[in-house]
């Protein structure tokens, strides 16, 4: 989608001469139109445009809930085209790249591939994508609780420098019967909302103990768990959560527990209680999505963590955005200084690997290395790969 159609031409033969069938159109209801008639895999867009501007093309496109991969191409300034790829992926867009025009056939392929090639990225298989949304109310939620519906998966952390495997973030996942796999995204607040948070935070931390104790019981391998903020209110987490380590006989410092900032905010307090008990008892915290929320600096002087996580939407843009770039080089100066193992979540290519090495970053994760999956072939994943790391 160009307005200019001298682009849009030499943007069509690019793509087929990189093997693609292409199309090209300078008429927003066209666009739309052909959307949905040919299910493109890839659409490339300009910002600058009359009427409709790329930014609320993509708020469209969102709506219709795309699943193409985006290019965004513009001959703006480099941080108005890092703000519309910023906007299009927190409307939960696919964005591939932007490119700056004029554009080339290098660059396309750069972000696109060759048109005989998988568009996926390379990763070992994870749970299947979940189906179309729909309402989720407390007696289906229950009802899968009680029936053994949400399973979980894990997935990699490694360490950037070896590759050799560092530990595994348990990530819950409902199998539903009809819909296939829901994401946490679509269930988490209809839990915390409906007050089955923790018994579903208690299914969670069973399963994924249970197959951790089993998978690794002589190990320095790790086993990360989310707890919600709606938790941070029970006193006797700790000690529950030590009770199922000395049942499934797991040393407390092996399992990490990764809380986002806003979490420690419910009730500052009880929050930092329950956190540094929590560390009394041999458990390690992470404070997760870090830069993100306004008072990150704040509650990682208050509270006793032991681990950062560099949010996956700076991460996923350090290949190609100096800004990104230089937080991620902020953090991790940060977190060193500060006596903190540093992760790295949402890598996914070879060059922030290699970036995140050049800053001794400590930890990473992402597709680039293994999507989530379940725990049978998260061991065989690790035999595998990594055989001296079990």
């Amino acid at each position: 989608m160009d307005d200019d159609p001298d682009v849009g031409q030499t943007i069509q033969w690019i793509a087929e001469s990189l093997g693609f069938e292409a199309e090209f159109t300078t008429r927003q209801e066209e666009f739309f139109e052909r959307l949905e008639r040919i299910g493109p895999d890839i659409i490339t867009i300009d910002l600058v445009m009359p009427n409709l501007d790329g930014v609320e093309i993509m708020r469209l496109l969102a709506e219709r809930e795309c699943r193409a991969k985006i290019v965004i191409s513009s001959g703006m300034d480099a941080r108005v085209l890092d703000a519309a790829e910023r906007s299009a992926t927190q409307h939960g867009l696919y964005i591939a790249g932007v490119i700056a025009k004029p554009i080339s056939k290098e660059a396309l392929r750069a972000l696109v591939g060759e048109g005989e090639v998988s568009l996926q990225p390379v990763a070992v298989a994870e749970p299947s994508a979940r189906g179309d949304r729909f309402e989720i109310a407390k007696p289906a939620l229950k009802y899968a609780l009680d029936h053994n519906e949400l399973d979980v998966a894990y997935q990699p952390k490694i360490v950037c420098k070896s590759g050799t495997v560092a530990g595994f973030e348990a990530l819950v996942r409902w199998r539903h019967p009809e819909r296939g796999i829901i994401m946490p995204d679509d269930f988490i607040s209809v839990a915390e909302m409906t007050g089955l948070i923790d018994a579903l935070t208690a299914d969670v931390f069973d399963q994924s103990l249970g197959w951790f104790s089993r998978s690794f019981p002589q190990s320095k391998i790790t086993l990360s768990l989310n707890i919600s903020a709606k938790s941070l209110v029970d006193f006797h987490l700790a000690d529950h959560l030590l009770e199922l380590c000395c049942r499934f006989q797991i040393d407390p410092e092996r399992i990490v527990l990764e809380l986002t900032e806003t979490s420690a905010m419910i009730d500052p307090i009880i929050s930092l209680d329950l956190m540094t008990r929590f560390r009394v008892k041999g458990f390690q915290l992470s404070i997760d999505d870090f830069g993100t929320g306004y008072s990150s600096m704040v509650q990682l002087v208050r509270l006793p963590f032991s681990e950062i996580k560099v949010d996956k939407s700076f991460v996923m843009k350090a290949r190609k955005s100096q800004e990104s770039r230089t937080v991620i080089k902020s953090i991790v100066d940060l977190g060193h200084s500060l006596g903190l193992i540093v992760t790295a979540e949402g890598v996914e290519d070879r060059d922030t690997i290699d970036y995140l090495n050049s800053l001794n970053c400590d930890l990473a994760q992402g597709y680039f290395i293994a999507r989530p999956m379940w725990g049978d072939a998260a061991l065989r994943w690790t035999e595998e790969k990594i055989p001296s790391s079990a």
